[in-house]
Formats: C-alpha cells, sequence, structure tokens
C-alpha cells in the first residue's frame, strides 16, 4: 500500500512538472529556432540534420526551463495564490495545486538549462567565441526574467523578445553557419516585436496580483489601456517588417506570405485598441487572438522562407 501511495506520489509530481513547462506554449520557440535554420539554408549553408535538430532542442529547451522558474519563483514567492488565472495567463496553477512537485520543477529547470549550456558549448566549440555572447546573455535572460527583469519596466518589455528574436535566431543562424548575417537580423524583428507584445498583453490581467508582490512591470507602470494598446501597435510593427524588408533587399519575395493573415491583424490592433480593459474576462478572447495570430505569423513566415530556397 505505502508502495502504491509513493507511485502515485511520484506520478503526480512528474505530471504537476510537465504542467508547469506550459508544453502548450513551447512551440514557439522551434518556430522561432526554424526561422534560422531556414535563413542558413537560404544563404547556402550546408546543414546537418544533427546540427539542425540540437538548434531546435537548445530552443525548447530554454523556453521549457524560463516556464519553470517562472512558475517555481511565483509559487514560492506566494504570487499564485493571488492570480486570477486565464489560459494565457497567471501560470499553470500546477505547483498551488501540488507544491510538493516544488523541487521535481526546479530542478528540472537546472536540468533544461544544463542542456542548454551543454548544447551551446558544443556550437561554441566549433564555430568560435562570437556566439558566447548570444549564450551569456541568453542564460541571463532566462535566469533573471522573472525575479529581476519583472521589476524593471522596459527591460521587462524587451527581454522576452530579444530573447526568442535577437539572441534565438541571430544567435543560432550564427551557430549554424559560423557568421551573422543581414538576413537573420531582419527575419528576428519579427518574433522580436511579436513576442514582446505577446508578453505585455499576458501580464495586463495580472496588474493587481503583480503589483502586490511588488512587481514594476511595463503593464503596471502604463495601465491597462495603454499597456493593451502598446501591443497592438507591437504586433502591427511586426507586420510592417516584411514590407520594409522585402523593399529593401533583405528579405525574399515569398515571405510577403505572412500578409495572409493581413485582415486578422488589423481586426486584432482596432480590437484591442477599442477593448474595455476593465473586464478582464472580455480580455481572455483577445489574448486567444493574439497567440493564434502571433504562431501563424511565425509559421508563415517559416514557410515563405523555406519557399525562397
Amino acid at each position: 500500500m505505502d508502495a502504491s501511495r509513493g507511485d502515485t506520489a511520484r506520478r503526480e509530481d512528474r505530471q504537476a512538472c510537465l504542467r508547469s513547462a506550459r508544453p502548450n506554449f513551447l512551440v514557439l520557440a522551434p518556430l522561432c529556432a526554424g526561422l534560422a535554420v531556414l535563413t542558413a539554408r537560404l544563404e547556402g549553408a550546408p546543414l546537418a540534420r544533427v546540427d539542425t535538430l540540437l538548434v531546435l532542442l537548445a530552443a525548447l529547451l530554454a523556453h521549457a526551463a524560463v516556464n519553470l522558474l517562472n512558475e517555481h519563483h511565483d509559487f514560492a514567492s506566494g504570487l499564485d495564490a493571488t492570480t486570477r488565472r486565464t489560459p494565457f495567463s497567471g501560470g499553470s496553477g500546477a505547483l498551488p495545486g501540488r507544491p510538493a512537485a516544488a523541487p521535481l520543477v526546479w530542478r528540472a529547470a537546472v536540468a533544461c538549462l544544463a542542456g542548454v549550456v551543454v548544447i551551446g558549448s558544443w556550437f561554441l566549440w566549433r564555430s568560435g567565441p562570437w556566439l558566447l555572447p548570444y549564450g551569456l546573455l541568453g542564460l541571463g535572460l532566462v535566469v533573471a526574467y522573472t525575479g529581476v527583469l519583472t521589476h524593471r519596466p522596459l527591460l521587462c518589455l524587451l527581454a522576452p523578445g530579444l530573447g526568442f528574436g535577437v539572441l534565438m535566431v541571430v544567435g543560432a543562424h550564427q551557430a549554424l553557419t559560423g557568421h551573422p548575417s543581414s538576413l537573420a537580423m531582419t527575419v528576428s524583428l519579427v518574433p522580436t516585436l511579436l513576442v514582446s507584445a505577446l508578453l505585455l498583453l499576458n501580464q495586463v490581467p495580472d496588474i493587481d496580483a503583480d503589483r502586490r508582490v511588488g512587481r514594476r512591470h511595463l503593464a503596471i507602470l502604463l495601465g491597462r489601456r495603454r499597456a493593451v494598446r502598446l501591443a497592438g501597435m507591437l504586433v502591427l510593427a511586426a507586420f510592417l517588417v516584411v514590407p520594409a524588408g522585402v523593399a529593401v533587399g533583405l528579405l525574399p519575395a515569398a515571405t510577403w506570405l505572412t500578409w495572409l493573415l493581413a485582415p486578422a491583424v488589423a481586426w486584432l490592433v482596432r480590437g484591442l485598441w477599442r477593448l474595455n480593459v476593465a473586464d478582464v474576462a472580455a480580455l481572455v478572447p483577445w489574448l486567444g487572438a493574439n497567440v493564434a495570430l502571433q504562431l501563424g505569423t511565425l509559421a508563415l513566415l517559416n514557410l515563405g522562407l523555406w519557399l525562397a530556397g
């Protein structure tokens, strides 16, 4: 009987740990890292299958690590006890439901970070020391985001986009090719703007709870209405990257595929601008629409780069 209870407890701990990684949202990382693979391919780099898989795996592990650390920090700080959760904000709720899993979540975060370091070290050894700044800054963002950067409004806005955009796309491109690229840098601006908008918008329902635990991110500083409108403007700016990039010859014409979603962008931006921000329940469908739009945009950008190659 005791052994059976122990097996059940371990299984529940593992399930809570998996939920804390927020697997439903981890598709974002391979979509961003995939841009690096495709820009490297477009520039004629000979891509080994193992290298491609390692780049995608490192991105996935980094994303899982920041999610796990965020869940553990929010549980340990007491924030989870005061947060009103939505499907897109407020955390998974796994640890409040299973507090005993907290040490496992911490160990899983450390293991994910260790995996990123091992993969990064391999590429550093092979491609040269110019990759080191990407790796150090990326690790710093993962470790410091929840505990440090959420108290610094501008850095909190920029950090997610910088991590998933510039560092993940440009850094992975350089890991695969051995050199930086104006193509990769231009492409990276799309996830940079989109992911910063995503995190800013998802912070809006948590403003009151975050303020109570001493956070000071940009949504708190601006207030709900201005934060929501700024998120919409960032999404719009991300869509303008493609025509600007094509016009100056930095992006291939096939990347215009992202503009298949232009009507949805116009609808989203208009809706966010006119939204009654006092009603958190009314915001939730827009959070979902924003997530779907961003994933669709990145998928189409990947497709456009693939077709261009």
